[in-house]
């Protein structure tokens, strides 16, 4: 089975281009005066830089060294700097309460089985400051290709794939009325499928 350091070796930095809605989410950010933001699953750093760029006072977390390893080495090309630290998303986060101003997290959460979904959400609203933004994408069941990646059930909604790029990698697929239950402690401003036919949510801590 393959882990995200094996995938991030092979392949480098995977993704390079910052999720199409960043632009459009900074203008709300610095509208609502947002300084600190975490990239939770930040792989090699795409968001990182594209923070770091717009001034922001960028974290991020990830449980691969690789991953980290490119994203600070980007950073360093570009001479830009985040905060970086190694460490799995189900784990309790290194950070103190109220802590961030916005927490973005893209295609990373649904990589695990759903008690593990949930103790990360809570982790998310433990460090998010009240009024706080979360931008969030995961993928959803109807979009993905089965048949390709040959999925095999382990827990309702959760799949892990038999082949594929992300063979082995959990994968949960929530519906839109999961989201609603999961992200509870927010209030979801907006819940659409972006560009990459993922499902995305914007919200705000009660």
């Amino acid at each position: 089975m393959p882990d995200w350091d094996d995938i991030f070796t092979k392949r480098g930095k995977v993704f390079t281009n910052p999720h199409q809605d960043m632009e459009r989410l900074t203008r709300i950010f610095k509208d609502s005066g947002v300084q600190r933001v975490l990239d939770l699953g930040c792989g090699t750093g795409r968001h990182l830089l594209f923070f770091s760029k717009k001034g922001f006072d960028v974290y991020g977390l990830d449980g691969s060294l690789k991953g980290l390893e490119i994203a600070k080495n980007w950073l360093d090309e570009e001479n830009l700097s985040a905060k970086l630290t190694h460490q799995r998303i189900d784990q309790k986060f290194p950070y103190e309460n109220d802590f961030f101003d916005v927490v973005i997290s893209i295609q990373v959460i649904h990589h695990n089985l759903m008690k593990e979904i949930l103790f990360s959400v809570k982790e998310i609203e433990r460090v998010l400051k009240p009024k706080g933004f979360i931008f969030i994408t995961v993928p959803f069941l109807q979009a993905f290709n089965v048949n390709k990646w040959e999925l095999k059930k382990v827990e309702k909604r959760t799949y892990i794939p038999q082949s594929g790029p992300e063979e082995g990698l959990p994968h949960h697929f929530f519906t839109i009325a999961e989201l609603k239950r999961v992200f509870s402690a927010f209030e979801l401003l907006e819940i659409y499928i972006d560009k990459t036919n993922h499902r995305a949510i914007l919200g705000t801590k009660k």
